[in-house]
């Protein structure tokens, strides 16, 4: 069923068939078709302090301003991570952003942090009924700049912090200048120095503790893991994020659509990630847990993600490739890691 439905939305350009598909999610929510925004039963797992009913969510990207909270969490993911949100407003890139490349499972995008700001994210958040795990990934604005990104950063988690189950810290987007620079050395330190100083600030000031993960890129080299990994386990994050899209396009060469610029994912990404999964885990303090998240599209692909070191998965691409089939796989896939 979601097959045919995927090939009449394929037939629109891909942000005109992604807006449908989410506004048509949502009516089908609000009339009762989809059911009560829910997890799936699985495996429950406790990372990063939360009880996650299921270890399998959805990734950033999809719901950037959580317009679609319920209907999302309807399909039975164990946590729902929206953004990326900026202070500010902010439109993106020009279109077209965003492409499809179907004989690869693939998408490239490069939307730009296009959001309605952190504001209008957080009342959406408020007024959902959906009463599970939800993670605000923030980012900075593109105009702000790459030595002020902190300024942006701790702005998105004083805001973030009341509602949120945990947040999430983009500085790997391919699509906003500069941005992967805050991925490396002294750079990286300070900023997750400054996001724990406040952080701990924030966890007095409510009388809670929110974890704060930190999402990196696959296009990195041994070196580059061992140090961010040195570095992570120094500051000790509470998460890592692994990964976000990546800049090489050679699997998908000669394809339509495959020299356009941004990030790719889906299926060209899911050996590369898992890899980027297995070295961090190797590397980093034990601690220290890993979101795996790219190219699954599968029960078998969340599973590698598991075997290599994740504790949690999420989805995107394939969710758009597969739809909710692929979320109740993934959600049985896990049960067997246990």
């Amino acid at each position: 069923m979601y097959t045919l439905l995927r090939d009449l939305l394929f037939l629109f350009p891909a942000e005109t068939s992604h807006h449908l598909a989410l506004d048509s999610l949502k009516l089908a929510g609000k009339t009762g078709l989809l059911g009560k925004p829910a997890a799936l039963p699985g495996r429950a797992v406790t990372v990063m302090g939360i009880e996650f009913p299921n270890p399998v969510g959805l990734a950033a990207g999809l719901d950037k301003n959580g317009e679609y909270i319920d209907a999302l969490a309807a399909l039975g993911f164990g946590f729902i991570e929206i953004g990326t949100v900026t202070p500010r407003p902010q439109p993106g890139n020009p279109k077209p952003r965003l492409f499809r490349l179907p004989k690869a499972q693939a998408i490239i995008n490069r939307m730009g942090f296009n959001n309605h700001g952190i504001d209008y994210l957080l009342e959406n958040v408020r007024q959902a009924r959906y009463p599970g795990i939800i993670g605000i990934n923030i980012g900075k604005n593109f105009d702000t700049p790459v030595e002020k990104a902190a300024d942006d950063y701790l702005i998105g988690l004083r805001k973030a912090y009341p509602v949120a189950h945990y947040i999430t810290v983009n500085i790997s987007s391919p699509n906003t200048p500069g941005l992967r620079t805050l991925q490396y050395g002294d750079e990286l330190k300070r900023l997750l120095l400054s996001l724990r100083e406040e952080q701990s600030k924030l966890a007095q000031q409510y009388g809670r503790y929110v974890p704060v993960a930190i999402k990196v890129a696959p296009d990195l080299s041994e070196v580059e893991i061992r140090d961010m990994a040195q570095v992570f386990s120094e500051v000790q994050i509470d998460g890592l994020i692994a990964t976000n899209t990546t800049l090489d396009k050679s699997a998908v060469q000669g394809l339509r659509h495959a020299n356009e610029q941004g990030g790719l994912s889906g299926k060209p990404l899911t050996q590369h990630s898992t890899e980027v999964i297995r070295q961090f885990r190797a590397d980093m303090d034990s601690r220290i847990p890993i979101i795996g998240v790219g190219g699954i599209l599968s029960g078998a692909d969340a599973q590698a993600k598991l075997a290599a070191g994740a504790s949690l998965v999420q989805v995107y691409s394939g969710f758009i490739y597969r739809g909710a089939g692929l979320v109740c796989e993934c959600v049985e896939a896990t049960k067997k890691a246990g």
